[in-house]
């Protein structure tokens, strides 16, 4: 108990401990296994796009403070790159914020746009700072399951959108919305996000969408929600250069959407880092300009990978829900006789030397979750190889 009888962490974070990331990257140091669970790469991404960093290092451009919107060349970037994809238009000087990564993005998006007691709709499972943010700003997490169906040729999890339209009251303030999305690695269709804007703009809705993994889709279409009749005014659209360009460590993020909203979020997100990766913001600014041949080239070398593990994974025992987006695949672990996530994924790296992650952790309901792992498979093909081959002594 801290000094006065009361506990030092705020009582809205008390919930929210270590991540199970610390947790098991820690236990993949600590037996030499293969970390199939945190999701970066093990390759930096072109190293064109690294050089323009160095280039602005020594020129000096980025060392001291940059802007707080961003540098315009970023913004300008982002601007094109939503026109050149989406046909979205944006004004880069009024409509475009750069964040410290996606993370900071959503931060600073529920900071400003939530009052205390305002419910919050999330897609459950949900990445983790999803929760934290939400119980930060004072609102409240009401989720919504994606339910995995296996009645197909391809096992997948999908929205209930009568759940969701259900799940909305009098309190709800926004949608949180996560596509391409991680875990589940379900990409919504034009449909499904068409359902979703009807909602939005019936109920008076926000509504936040995490799109990081915009470019990494595999046979599916990647549809901003902002391109739907009515949904730029109401939609803080955010974005990344880690996953799409290899280079998560440089945590440049954005956000896109109307003057207004964006004001709103650049007042919060003004007190939380003020400005962040100077030189890295060039260089991103460069990376967005890359031909569409870069684009096509990273999501054919991911289905590869994706197509791999999966067969390791199926081969292993695992039901595999191969993913149509994201670089991660969920998997049943029932089928191996198991039902506990938790115990499966602190077991695994003693058993055969892979670590996962357990999805219950991206759960409210953790019931729902317990069955079911995550893989990533942003890595080098012959680390995926072996990860395979050791994953199958699971299946004798």
């Amino acid at each position: 108990m801290a000094p006065m009888g009361r506990p030092l962490l705020n009582r809205r974070l008390a919930a929210f401990g270590t991540t199970i990331f610390a947790e098991m990257s820690a236990l993949a140091v600590e037996t030499g296994s293969i970390n199939l669970g945190q999701g970066f790469p093990d390759s930096d991404g072109p190293e064109e796009v690294r050089e323009a960093a160095v280039r602005a290092l020594r020129d000096g451009r980025g060392n001291q403070y940059p802007p707080g919107p961003g540098v315009p060349e970023l913004r300008t970037a982002v601007a094109e790159h939503q026109r050149r994809w989406y046909g979205l238009s944006y004004d880069p000087d009024r409509e475009v914020l750069v964040t410290a990564g996606a993370t900071e993005a959503i931060a600073a998006s529920l900071l400003a746009l939530l009052e205390p007691g305002d419910e919050v709709i999330a897609l459950e499972p949900y990445y983790d700072s999803y929760a934290a943010c939400i119980a930060m700003a004072g609102g409240t997490r009401v989720p919504v399951t994606l339910r995995p169906d296996v009645t197909g040729p391809h096992p997948a999890f999908r929205l209930d959108l009568d759940e969701l339209r259900a799940a909305v009251t009098d309190r709800t303030r926004l949608i949180l919305l996560n596509t391409p999305h991680n875990p589940t690695g379900t990409v919504l269709t034009r449909e499904e996000l068409a359902a979703v804007a009807e909602l939005a703009a019936e109920r008076d809705l926000l509504v936040v969408t995490d799109e990081v993994y915009e470019h990494l889709v595999f046979g599916a279409e990647h549809t901003p929600l902002a391109s739907f009749p009515g949904m730029r005014e109401r939609t803080v659209t955010i974005g990344s250069a880690g996953k799409t360009f290899s280079f998560t460590g440089w945590k440049v993020g954005w956000v896109t959407g109307s003057a207004e909203l964006v004001a709103a979020v650049r007042s919060a997100k003004q007190f939380l880092t003020y400005v962040s990766s100077g030189p890295f913001q060039y260089a991103v600014a460069e990376a967005l300009r890359l031909p569409d041949s870069y684009f096509h080239t990273i999501r054919e070398d991911l289905l590869a990978k994706r197509d791999l593990l999966a067969g390791g994974l199926a081969d292993a025992g695992f039901t595999v829900f191969r993913p149509s987006g994201t670089y991660f695949i969920t998997t049943d672990i029932r089928p191996l006789g198991e039902t506990d996530g938790f115990a499966f994924c602190r077991a695994l790296p003693e058993r055969c030397g892979v670590v996962a992650i357990p999805n219950a952790v991206f759960y409210d309901h953790q019931d729902q979750g317990a069955p079911f792992v995550r893989f990533a498979f942003c890595k080098r093909e012959s680390v995926l190889e072996e990860a395979a081959t050791r994953l199958k002594s699971l299946a004798g």
